[in-house]
């Protein structure tokens, strides 16, 4: 039996609107950004809810009734689901819809989107617990599969999933670890061996997030058999697994590129091999058996080229930033204040570090694709103009910090 594993990310952070110098101690209202189309959220979540959540969720229902075998795996970040009950509820219906199937796997994160794991374990654990609360409340799944912010993965995390009780990981499928093998099969972390890893197979997930609408790639265009058969050549694989931003289809590439009609298009072609299936998460970690042990001692991520936390963490701005940020925490949570609390917690989101990176070539292409900002340079210049703000209030509430 060979399986398809499709987990998608869904995400939208609070973006932080032009915050100058001359607003911090005046305005504490860094999220309200209604006015500039670039930094608006709910503008952006606006044009994203039509030409991706909605028309995708659509079509990815159709299928759940079309065809018993396809299921799909999920992860909703709190802050997107946040948005949507404010100012979508249609789209959260669209996903509540989907999840009723009882073939769309809701996975584990953090809320807040945050690399809370490599600052504050006590926060990291925090911010997993109120993911897992707004999952049951709005979904009424308890997830047994854990994804870090952005994938990102070491040999600690797989001990600590374990320890949580959860039964296992998704990861990135870098060549680093991998070295020879192959990422379509299940392993073992070698920190956790009562818990089960899940790879992204890069390569493919890739070709339909990135090269499906290059229309200089050369196997331009991808249609559903010819991907079926590249993932049939592989004669000994248990599970393919393709894991990618939900916003590829409608976003990320346009419905115009065909990318919907592709996923349409995909449960037929590969279904029509008797012994091809499709998986949740969950089910691949169940029936699969691990085929070795997977040892990563330093953290590998889904980002750029290198596939480490440079892409938020690269340069003297982003660690000044976030380490900044973090030792407000003790301070900050002792004033049991939900409001400094809440907008402290919405700035560890990892996309405004991710805003701050300066890589350039291919990478950087990408990160200019997400930032509303002019330059990395403007993005760290804000955020630390609201940094200084959220401490001010701090020391007006007779916090020492």
């Amino acid at each position: 039996m060979k399986s398809i594993l499709i987990y998608l990310h869904v995400h939208q952070p609070f973006r932080l609107r032009h915050y100058t110098i001359f607003d911090a101690g005046l305005s504490h209202d860094y999220f309200n950004s209604d006015n500039d189309p670039n930094m608006s959220n709910r503008k952006i979540l606006d044009k994203v809810a039509k030409k991706s959540y909605l028309p995708t969720n659509k079509r990815l229902l159709q299928l759940l009734k079309d065809y018993p075998e396809f299921k799909i795996s999920l992860s909703i970040s709190g802050l997107l689901l946040e948005q949507l009950e404010a100012w979508h509820p249609e789209v959260l219906k669209s996903f509540q819809e989907l999840s009723n199937t009882g073939r769309v796997e809701i996975v584990a994160e953090t809320y807040y989107h945050s690399l809370a794991f490599f600052y504050s374990r006590s926060e990291f654990e925090t911010q997993v617990q109120m993911h897992r609360d707004i999952i049951k409340r709005l979904f009424n799944q308890e997830p047994t599969i854990f994804r870090n912010t952005e994938l990102a993965y070491n040999n600690d995390l797989a001990a600590w999933a374990q320890d949580a009780g959860y039964k296992g990981v998704i990861a990135e499928g870098w060549d680093q670890y991998l070295d020879w093998r192959s990422p379509n099969y299940v392993y073992t972390p070698i920190s956790a061996k009562n818990t089960k890893l899940l790879l992204k197979n890069y390569r493919l997930s890739d070709d339909i997030a990135f090269r499906f609408g290059d229309t200089s790639w050369s196997e331009w265009p991808l249609t559903a058999d010819k991907f079926s058969h590249w993932l049939s050549e592989d004669k000994d694989a248990t599970n393919f697994n393709l894991f990618m931003d939900y916003e590829t289809f409608g976003e990320h590439q346009w419905e115009e590129s065909g990318i919907l009609e592709f996923l349409k298009a995909l449960p037929k072609e590969w279904l029509k091999t008797p012994e091809h299936t499709f998986m949740t998460v969950s089910e691949a970690i169940k029936s699969i058996d691990a085929v070795g042990d997977i040892d990563s001692p330093n953290t590998v991520t889904w980002a750029d080229t290198e596939r480490d936390l440079s892409a938020w963490l690269g340069n003297s701005m982003q660690r000044q930033a976030i380490e900044a940020l973090y030792r407000l925490e003790r301070p900050l949570l002792d004033l049991n204040d939900w409001s400094l609390i809440d907008d402290w917690r919405k700035l560890q989101t990892s996309d405004h570090f991710y805003y701050m990176c300066v890589k350039w070539f291919e990478d950087g292409d990408i990160h200019a694709y997400f930032s509303p900002y002019d330059s990395p340079y403007d993005a760290y210049i804000n955020f630390m103009n609201v940094y200084h703000d959220l401490k001010s209030r701090l020391v007006e509430n007779g916090v020492s910090v």
